[in-house]
């Protein structure tokens, strides 16, 4: 199974491939795509639309698998982040790939132990799980990694229940 992580956001928005074979678990890809504040939102969202579909084009995940938002004291942040969502959701569906959210907490539950662990914990546990030389370069490629290892790590009725 390949599955594409997504962390999503419009200043920043993570992206990690994973591929489980075997039981092994490895990683294909991560990064992130970045705009500028002083950039138009279609502009940034269409980076992020068009990063979603070349992934899916030159990968061919399985599933897309992404972060849900988090909604904290600043619901214009929330509003940016349900949009580049949006993008990439639509990117899935355009190319036919099944998506599925995941909480945070259920992320960091799954890949460290505790839903409410640190970017450092997570940047470790990924590091750890997916036998990589060195952390991610970005905690957005990070917490990508680690919700497509969450869903590859979920059983298979949990995740068509999701």
């Amino acid at each position: 199974m390949k599955v594409l992580g997504i962390d999503p956001g419009t200043a920043t928005c993570g992206y990690g491939i994973v591929h489980v074979n075997g039981g092994r678990i490895r990683a294909l890809d991560h990064g992130c795509w970045t705009s500028g504040a002083r950039e138009r939102p279609e502009l940034r969202l269409r980076t992020i639309f068009e990063g979603v579909t070349g992934l899916i084009h030159e990968h061919a995940p399985d599933a897309v698998a992404l972060e849900e938002s988090f909604v904290g004291a600043d619901a214009r942040i929330a509003l940016f982040v349900g949009q580049a969502r949006g993008a990439a959701l639509v990117a899935a569906a355009s190319a036919g790939v099944a998506c599925t959210e995941y909480a945070p907490a259920r992320v960091k539950q799954v890949v460290c132990g505790y839903g409410r662990a640190d970017k450092g914990q997570i940047s470790r546990m990924v590091r750890m799980l997916l036998s990589l030389d060195c952390e991610p370069e970005t905690s957005h490629a990070a917490d990508a990694l680690a919700v497509a290892i969450c869903h590859v790590s979920m059983p298979p009725l949990t995740r068509l229940a999701s």
